[in-house]
């Protein structure tokens, strides 16, 4: 039996030092997943410790079909949408959604220069392309899943990603050619 799932037993029978090492192991990665989908890093930091309140409350659900980690994962996301929606966050319908002022023809390649220049695009993206864009490249999350957790059609995510992920490649495209000139 590995540490996580001996933690997991002994938070169901109430240890409360249990916890505290479960939260030691999982915080940061856990941290992390909440500052992707949401932004500022004080809200991201509150929906993280809310996740892991609800987690230990309801540690008796966790059934061992997938690790305690990616069962965690899973909390932590909901708690970050369900803190988003409370602010307001809301997805652009199709018919509203802004057009991207050029398409990226996928058969051109350029490769960002770097994962933080991947970063800052994503962060520079308006809130809704953000959260699809993390959820399906950042989670790895599938559409229905996305779907389902925002309470929308699958086709509104699907749409939300295409303009997000070409908002995203014009983004650090654009980037790129200002600062070496056209590539």
């Amino acid at each position: 039996m590995d540490l996580s799932k001996q933690l997991v037993e002994q938070c169901r029978q109430g240890d409360r030092k249990a916890q505290y090492e479960l939260y030691a192991m999982y915080a940061r990665a856990m941290f992390n997943v909440s500052c992707r989908i949401i932004p500022d890093r004080m809200e991201a930091e509150d929906a993280m410790q809310e996740a892991f309140f609800k987690a230990f409350r309801k540690i008796d659900s966790f059934r061992n079909e997938v690790t305690f980690g990616a069962w965690l994962k899973r909390i932590v996301v909901n708690t970050c949408l369900d803190h988003l929606k409370q602010k307001k966050l809301q997805l652009i319908s199709i018919d509203e959604a802004p057009q991207v002022t050029g398409v990226i023809d996928n058969s051109e390649e350029f490769e960002p220069e770097s994962v933080e220049q991947v970063k800052q695009a994503i962060e520079k993206l308006p809130d809704g392309y953000r959260l699809v864009i993390t959820l399906r490249l950042i989670e790895e999350l599938e559409y229905e899943e996305i779907a389902e957790m925002l309470g929308v059609e699958q086709s509104t995510v699907r749409s939300q990603y295409t303009r997000a992920r070409q908002k995203l490649l014009e983004t650090i495209k654009t980037k790129q050619v200002s600062r070496y000139g056209n590539i």
